[in-house]
């Protein structure tokens, strides 16, 4: 019997995270990245504070926050021009 291997998913361990989700970045993180306060951070996540094209891309994991560091890197691009 042939298998197919067009369809595995590659599951992840605690010795080899999914390479999926080794670039999500903590709010402490994005905080030591730009050089703010975590609670800069968690206001620019806000819908109410600030306006949606000025948020920091994020993801909501149960009562985390979490956040790629391709979005976040696309982010700074776009406040730097």
């Amino acid at each position: 019997m042939k298998h197919d291997t067009r369809h595995e998913v590659a599951v992840a361990t605690p010795e080899q995270p999914s390479p999926e989700l080794h670039e999500l970045l903590t709010v402490d993180d994005v905080a030591a990245l730009l050089r703010v306060s975590k609670s800069w951070v968690y206001e620019h996540t806000r819908a109410r504070v600030v306006p949606h094209a000025e948020r920091l891309p994020h993801v909501r994991i149960g009562k985390y926050v979490r956040f790629d560091a391709h979005a976040v890197r696309a982010y700074l691009a776009r406040k730097a021009s």
